[in-house]
């Protein structure tokens, strides 16, 4: 009979078209994977991948397989995420996915307070501007700046986060909106919607630089070298920057707290679930930089 863990990483191979992509999602080396597959193979003895130059190609049978590979998998995150909602409310481990933006400029600074109401919950936060599969327990929770769409999942709508245009108080160009220079995303991240909004607001003026998070940007504003589209609860607390006037169009993404439909009555998950929703209402809803309403229960 084979081994589960194989099944797993043929999966991973399929995924990533190579055996080094899968090695890398897997976080193993490419002997290890290599092994597994040439072992799952000499135990169903037929040929599942062919192994290219620089990628992998599934043979007929190995596409038979895949689907039913897919079957088992989904089987077995379902068996996982059972268990899973029966865990202790106040013991165990809950990864949470959210954009740098949050995970950075938000998340980081509730860690003290949760770390007190709950000592024994381990809280993983992920950072990661790419959503996350919940069904493949990826995550346990998300936080995501765009409505959900996956039909296992049950959404809450926590607000929306206003964003607007930042320079440093020392910019040379204040006063002469023409010849402010802007701070962008490098080019792989062209069809992000902050991206798009700053293009748009830039109307053909000067890119003084490009850089691949918020984080960045902002640090960039504030040594003066051009202007940077920020979410107001960041831009507004800095004493080093300088809120824009603008009357272009407004960049204010939703927020989203997304959870797997078999988790939702999770004691433990609720708990942190119930912990984001009360730190966002503290943190931003007083301040009038998220809009929303209290959010029923999961």
């Amino acid at each position: 009979m084979f081994d589960w863990e194989s099944i797993r990483i043929f999966l991973a191979i399929a995924h990533a078209g190579s055996l080094s992509g899968a090695a890398r999602a897997l976080k193993v080396d490419h002997a290890t994977v290599s092994r597994r597959l040439s072992a799952l193979e000499g135990d169903l003895q037929v040929r599942l991948i062919d192994r290219l130059p620089r990628s992998c190609r599934l043979t007929p049978i190995g596409l038979e397989v895949l689907k039913l590979a897919t079957e088992m998998e989904t089987e077995a995150f379902a068996i996982e995420r059972v268990v899973r909602a029966e865990q202790s409310p106040t013991l165990g481990r809950v990864t949470l996915s959210a954009p740098p933006v949050l995970a950075s400029n938000f998340l980081a600074g509730t860690l003290g307070l949760f770390r007190q109401r709950y000592p024994l919950v381990q809280l993983s936060i992920v950072s990661q501007a790419q959503s996350v599969s919940l069904v493949r327990r990826e995550a346990d929770i998300a936080l995501r700046l765009y409505r959900p769409t996956e039909p296992d999942n049950v959404i809450r709508k926590l607000g929306a986060m206003p964003f607007a245009l930042y320079a440093s108080c020392d910019y040379e160009h204040l006063a002469t909106p023409a010849d402010w220079a802007f701070i962008t995303y490098e080019e792989g991240l062209a069809d992000m919607p902050h991206q798009k909004w700053m293009v748009n607001t830039a109307q053909g003026r000067v890119i003084a630089c490009e850089v691949s998070d918020i984080t960045t940007q902002h640090a960039a504003a504030r040594t003066g070298v051009g202007v940077a589209g920020l979410p107001i609860f960041i831009g507004d607390a800095d004493p080093q920057l300088q809120r824009l006037p603008f009357e272009g169009e407004c960049f204010c993404p939703e927020i989203w707290l997304v959870v797997h439909a078999d988790l939702r009555h999770s004691p433990l998950l609720r708990d942190v679930m119930g912990f984001i929703v009360e730190m966002i209402g503290r943190e931003f809803d007083g301040q009038n930089l998220l809009t929303g309403h209290p959010i029923p229960a999961f």
